[in-house]
């Protein structure tokens, strides 16, 4: 199986939550805070799809 995390709120007056990046994919791809995350979400054969993918060093600055 993959790695478990937990849902929270991102604010205490925010509707969005956060969960934790594993330290195994943080490692795997090297990431540091500041770096984005593009989320990829569809639907197939009854199931949802999400792909993860690192974009290094694109949110620093912004």
């Amino acid at each position: 199986m993959g790695e478990t995390t937990s849902l929270t709120k991102a604010t205490t007056k925010s509707k969005s939550l956060r969960t934790t990046i594993p330290m195994g994919i943080v490692r795997q791809f090297n990431l540091s805070e500041g770096d984005k995350i593009e989320w990829e979400i569809r639907a197939e054969e009854g199931k949802l799809i999400i792909v993860v993918k690192p974009m290094k060093g694109k949110g620093r600055g912004s």
